[in-house]
């Protein structure tokens, strides 16, 4: 039995192909699988869905599903964070990552006009930020030295709502 940790992700993509380029080609994680089924409902009609998995290193995928007349609103969105009125980084799926892979996956992205939509060092993982065709953001996260674990003070710190610096007052 493996240890504890996700077998995949699962997202609504908008177009197939734009996913696919992005995901394998761009970031470098092969399409593995893609399963489908049709649908036939009175009321709705023929539908289908294709649900894609995209290898991620270690055991783990991402995974989008591909609806069409399956009983979603015409007026769906697969951008998660900025589709519920939240700013785009809300809501994001980070990767491991090396300085390797980050640099391969920048160069890629820059090949084909796509730029990152930040980088930050947090002090414990230095970070990519890029907007996938679902308008989803993706991290590539890379350890520097890793997440600092405190149990207790994690726990603490729930009890904190952070607090903006006072603002200075100038003379007029």
């Amino acid at each position: 039995m493996r240890e504890k940790g996700f077998h995949h992700v699962a997202y609504a993509c908008k177009d197939v192909e734009a996913t696919r380029h992005f995901y394998e080609d761009l970031m470098g994680f092969p399409l593995i699988h893609v399963e489908g089924a049709a649908f036939d409902d009175p009321k709705r009609g023929s539908g289908y869905m294709r649900h894609l998995f995209f290898d991620c290193g270690g055991g783990e995928s991402i995974a989008f599903f591909d609806v069409n007349n399956v009983g979603e609103t015409s007026d769906w969105h697969a951008d998660i964070s900025t589709g519920n009125g939240l700013p785009v980084w809300v809501n994001h799926c980070a990767f491991w990552a090396d300085e390797e892979q980050q640099n391969t996956t920048r160069e890629r992205m820059a090949a084909h006009g796509v730029k990152p939509l930040m980088e930050l060092n947090h002090d414990w993982c230095f970070s990519s930020y890029y907007l996938d065709p679902n308008g989803i953001m993706v991290e590539l996260c890379r350890d520097t030295p890793g997440l600092p674990i405190d149990q207790e003070a994690a726990r603490e710190g729930l009890k904190v709502i952070p607090q903006a610096p006072p603002r200075q007052l100038q003379d007029r």
